[in-house]
């Protein structure tokens, strides 16, 4: 997968994980492309460790992986940031 692909699938994971996780507000674009990336490699790593395939290419099963991935990320930061 090239970096524009880990760009657009990051962009959306996050997006996604954002409004349901209730960052939406707080993150702008740059914050859910990081996020998606990061838990798109998370995602993968996760996946993988429980036997499944992580992210795989430009299609609906990475999306799927990036934003569970992206989610449990923004839970993580969630209960760390909130007081």
């Amino acid at each position: 997968m090239g970096l524009l692909s880990w760009i657009i699938i990051g962009g959306i994971a996050g997006w996604l994980a954002s409004i349901f996780t209730g960052n939406d507000r707080q993150m702008g674009l740059g914050g859910n492309i990081i996020v998606g990336i990061l838990g798109g490699l998370l995602g993968g790593f996760l996946f993988n460790i429980l036997g499944g395939y992580g992210v795989t290419g430009f299609n609906l099963w990475s999306l799927l992986v990036s934003f569970i991935g992206s989610v449990i990320l923004l839970m993580i930061i969630n209960a760390f940031s909130k007081k």
